[in-house]
C-alpha cells in the first residue's frame, strides 16, 4: 500500500475533476475525507500506573488521547446482517462466523453474497484497524476469566468471543486476519498477515501456519465501500511539515530524533516525557501539535516498506526516519509513541506505541540454547510498552513473544484533523479485583500464584523492580542470586510484611 507524493496544485486539481464528473453523490457515498479518522473510543486519563482526573493545560500527563476528541464511530445495523460505519464510508459483516484460514478468508471474499451483495472483499489492515476501540482491557494471557474484560470492538454491532479454553485456546486469542501481507517474513522465515487482536488490541503480524500444526485460523469480517479508505495523498509543504490530503493531518516531517529531543538527547523519552514535548513542541512555526492517538499514528505505516525488502522504515520516503540499532546490533527503525494508554484491569501502566521498524522478541533458541532476536511481528505492529521504568528489567522482553521492552521511543507529532480538546471526562472509576481476576490468581500452587501475581512482563519469574515486599527481603528469596525469583524460590505466602500482597501490580 505505497503513498505517493503529490504536488499541492496537483492533488486540488485532480479533486476539482473527480467532483465535477461525479454529479450527486449517493446515499452510501464515502465522506468528504476518503480516509476519515475513526475516534479511539478512549475517555479516560492515566498515569504512569493508573486513571486519574483529566490534567489541566501545562501540568505533567496532559496531553493525552482522551482529551482530543476526534470522529466517534457512527454504525448503524442494516437488519441484513451488515453494519455501515457512516465515518469511513466502509460497510461491514457483522458475524465473522467460523474461523478459517488466511487462504480461505481471502478466497470466501469473491463468494460472499452477504445482503445480496458480491463486492465483498477481505479488509486491509488499515481498514480492520478502524473498528478498533481503545476502551477496551487487555488481559492477562493466562488468565481463564473474562466477565470483567472489555473487548476492543464495539459488541453491540459485531459478534465477538474470546479464546476457546475447551479448543486449547487462550483467552486472546481472538485475531481478525486481513489482506494485508509482510513484504518481509517473520520469526523463523514464517509467511506472513497482519491482524488485529481486539481481545488484546494489538496490530501483529501472524504466521499463516500454525506451530501445532496446520494452517492458523482466524475470525475474519469481509468489508465493502470506499475503495479509498486507507490511501494516504502526501503533500510535502516544504517547510518542515507533510500534509495528508486524505486524511486531513499535518504531520512533522522529521521525528524527535533529528531534534535531538529527549533527556539524552537522542531523540528517545519515555511516555510522560513524550506528552510533554508534543504539548511544548514549537516546530515550523506552529505550536498546536500534540502526540498523535494509535489510529492516527498506524495512519501513516506504509506496509509496502519494511527494513528488510526496501531497507526502510514501514512509512514513505517523504518522511525523516532516525535509525537506530536494535537488541541484536541491527540496522533498524524506531517505535514511535502514541498518546493512548493501553488498559488493562490493573491499570494503565503502558501506552501503545507503532513500530515503523522490526517488531523484535526473544525467542528460546532450542538449537544452540539461550533466547535469540526475532522479528516475531513484523514492522507496521501494533503494541506497547510499560510508560516508565527501565528497560534492563526486561532482559528478554514481555508477552508469549518475548516482546522487546525499550520504554525510551521515538516521536513523531501531528497537528490538524479532528481534535477537539476535552477538559472534563467521566467520573473516576473505583478499581476492585474481580472474581475473574482472582481465580487466575489464586490457582496453583503458592509459588506458582506469587510469580502469576507480580510477573508483569511475563517472564515467568519476578526482578526486583516487580517485587512487592521489603526491599532489603528480596534478595533473602532470590537464593542463587541471578536477580530474579522463579518459583521454586518464591515464598509460599504473601511477602513479608504486606498482607495479601498487590494486585494491581
Amino acid at each position: 500500500m505505497a503513498s505517493g507524493v503529490l504536488p499541492a496544485a496537483a492533488v486540488a486539481a485532480l479533486a476539482a475533476l473527480a467532483l465535477a464528473a461525479a454529479g450527486p453523490p449517493p446515499d452510501d457515498a464515502p465522506p468528504p475525507l476518503p480516509y476519515a479518522i475513526v475516534d479511539t473510543g478512549q475517555d479516560r486519563c492515566y498515569d504512569a500506573t493508573r486513571e486519574i482526573a483529566y490534567p489541566t493545560a501545562g501540568a505533567p500527563l496532559f496531553g493525552q488521547d482522551a482529551q482530543y476528541a476526534g470522529q466517534a464511530p457512527r454504525y448503524e445495523d442494516s437488519g441484513d446482517g451488515t453494519v455501515t460505519d457512516r465515518v469511513t464510508g466502509l460497510v461491514w459483516q457483522q458475524d465473522p462466523g467460523p474461523k478459517k484460514t488466511w487462504r480461505e478468508a481471502l478466497d470466501g471474499a469473491a463468494r460472499c453474497r452477504l445482503a445480496n451483495r458480491d463486492d465483498w472483499r477481505l479488509p486491509t489492515i488499515k481498514e480492520l484497524y478502524s473498528l478498533i476501540l481503545f476502551s477496551g482491557t487487555d488481559p492477562d494471557p493466562q488468565s481463564e476469566g473474562t466477565r470483567e474484560l472489555q473487548p476492543f470492538l464495539d459488541t453491540r454491532f459485531f459478534r465477538f468471543s474470546y479464546g476457546d479454553r475447551a479448543r486449547g485456546e487462550r483467552v486472546i486469542d481472538s485475531q481478525f486476519t486481513s489482506a494485508t501481507r509482510y513484504v518481509a517474513t517473520t520469526m523463523h522465515g514464517a509467511e506472513t498477515a497482519f491482524g488485529v487482536n481486539f481481545a488484546d488490541g494489538r496490530i501483529k503480524g501472524y504466521g499463516l501456519t500454525d506451530p501445532r500444526g496446520g494452517e492458523k485460523k482466524f475470525h475474519v469480517l469481509y468489508v465493502r465501500g470506499n475503495p479509498r479508505y486507507g490511501k494516504n495523498i502526501l503533500v510535502d509543504g516544504g517547510d518542515g511539515m507533510v500534509t495528508d490530503r486524505a486524511t486531513g493531518l499535518l504531520w512533522m516531517k522529521v521525528d524527535s530524533g533529528h531534534l535531538k529531543a529527549g533527556p539524552a538527547g537522542d531523540g528517545r523519552m519515555n511516555w510522560p516525557q513524550a506528552l510533554a514535548w508534543a504539548e511544548g513542541l514549537t516546530y515550523a512555526g506552529q505550536s498546536d501539535w500534540r502526540l498523535p492517538s494509535a489510529k492516527e499514528l498506524q495512519s501513516l505505516v506504509d506496509y509496502a516498506r519494511s527494513p528488510d525488502t526496501t531497507g526502510s522504515a514501514a512509512i514513505d520516503p517523504v518522511f525523516e526516519v532516525t535509525p537506530i540499532r536494535n537488541e541484536a546490533g541491527e540496522r533498524d527503525y524506531p517505535f514511535y509513541w502514541t498518546s493512548t494508554t493501553h488498559a488493562s484491569l490493573r491499570g494503565g501502566a503502558a501506552a501503545v506505541y507503532v513500530a515503523f521498524g522490526r517488531s523484535p522478541g526473544w525467542l528460546p533458541d532450542r538449537r544452540h540454547g539461550g533466547h535469540r532476536l526475532l522479528d516475531v511481528h513484523g514492522a507496521g505492529s501494533q503494541r506497547s510498552d510499560p510508560k516508565t521504568g527501565d528497560a534492563a528489567d526486561y532482559p528478554r522482553g514481555r508477552g508469549p513473544q518475548g516482546d522487546v521492552v525499550r520504554i525510551l521511543n521515538f516521536v513523531r507529532c501531528v497537528r490538524g484533523g479532528e481534535a477537539t480538546p476535552v477538559e472534563k471526562g467521566p467520573a473516576l472509576r473505583k478499581v476492585a479485583a474481580s472474581p475473574d481476576a482472582r481465580s487466575g490468581d489464586e490457582r496453583g500452587a503458592p509459588g506458582q500464584r506469587f510469580i502469576r501475581r507480580l510477573d508483569r512482563n511475563g517472564d515467568g519469574k519476578v526482578s526486583r523492580s516487580e517485587f512487592d515486599g521489603p526491599p532489603e527481603r528480596f534478595s533473602d528469596f532470590d537464593r542463587n542470586g541471578d536477580g530474579f525469583i522463579t518459583e521454586d524460590e518464591a515464598p509460599r505466602g504473601p511477602p513479608p510484611d504486606r498482607p495479601g500482597g498487590r494486585r494491581d501490580g
